[in-house]
């Protein structure tokens, strides 16, 4: 006898209380209800149910087998219903929070995700502080640093990076930095919330690093203030390479010490522990991953829950 429909119908009979309950339920015969349970004892070489004239009981095998059939049933009927939600079209409101720098970056291919998805809303929140899903109540979250939150799902993306970069006419009136300790003397705008704005940890080519003691006049909460600081010509900016990608593309901004770069950071997305994801989460996830994946020459970033990280947030 097929072993799944024998499960189901034991567990009838327990939570109907008798052969002839879980047959009407069933819609077979009392008999065909026996044979299921015998094939079962038999199989397992116990006996499950202990049955007289007036009532049934479990044994302990019956009642852990019946435990256990629950769960297994439960899997199968979720497995079924995720199937189905997962061949339908994506649709509702989908709330995301990422960083302020990288989640201005993300709006054209957000828009491009709902082009792809008419029945889909997102609603992004910008918040540079290490997100937490389940307190702001967001499906996903893009994270820069180590993975702290517990009961999240992390999809390592591609590292993020902070290069240096200044106006034309600032260079003009001030040189090009040759080498990273040049930047002692040159106006350098800083994060405020650093906990050391005034030291830029770089690492450069074939992994050589320096450290730095900067200073600058003008500093600022918030990475798009600092580029549009670099843009007016007031200093050097150190900021996330897509926000200033544009800028330098159109000769705005331009690379100052082109092979240096703050210690690239992890990122990841990130998504609650889900036993039954929508059509809308899954598309957003894939989607994500297939425009921001991890690119594999930067090095493997983490993925799961890490230890906590002493790096900046992202701007």
């Amino acid at each position: 006898m097929n072993k799944l429909a024998g499960m189901e119908m034991f567990v009838r009979v327990v939570d109907s209380g008798s052969f002839a309950a879980a047959a009407d339920a069933s819609g077979v015969s009392a008999t065909m209800v026996a044979k299921h349970v015998a094939a079962i004892e038999q199989r397992l070489g116990a006996r499950l149910l202990h049955r007289t004239t007036r009532r049934q009981q479990l044994s302990d095998v019956g009642r852990l087998y019946y435990e256990r059939c629950k769960l297994a049933l439960a899997e199968v009927a979720l497995a079924e219903a995720s199937a189905v939600e997962l061949q339908a079209a994506p649709k509702g409101r989908l709330r995301m929070v990422a960083p302020v720098g990288f989640g201005s970056h993300m709006v054209p291919a957000l828009a491009e995700y709902m082009a792809r998805h008419p029945e889909v809303s997102v609603e992004l929140t910008l918040d540079n502080r290490p997100p937490n899903l389940a307190d702001g109540g967001f499906e996903l979250g893009i994270l820069v640093g180590d993975v702290t939150e517990p009961g999240v799902v992390a999809r390592p993306l591609r590292h993020y990076r902070r290069i240096l970069a200044a106006s034309p006419g600032y260079l003009a009136r001030h040189g090009h930095p040759a080498r990273p300790h040049d930047l002692a003397g040159h106006e350098c705008l800083g994060l405020s919330y650093w906990r050391r704005s005034d030291v830029w940890r770089l690492v450069g080519p074939d992994g050589a690093t320096s450290t730095v003691t900067v200073r600058g006049r003008f500093t600022a909460n918030q990475g798009n203030a600092l580029r549009i600081a670099a843009l007016s010509g007031i200093g050097i900016a150190l900021q996330p390479e897509p926000l200033l990608a544009d800028d330098l593309a159109a000769g705005r901004l331009v690379r100052v010490l082109p092979g240096w770069s703050l210690t690239p950071s992890p990122m990841h997305l990130i998504y609650a522990q889900d036993r039954r994801p929508t059509a809308k989460l899954r598309s957003a996830i894939d989607f994500l991953l297939a425009r921001y994946g991890q690119d594999l020459a930067a090095g493997p970033a983490n993925a799961g829950t890490t230890p906590v990280s002493s790096a900046p947030t992202a701007s």
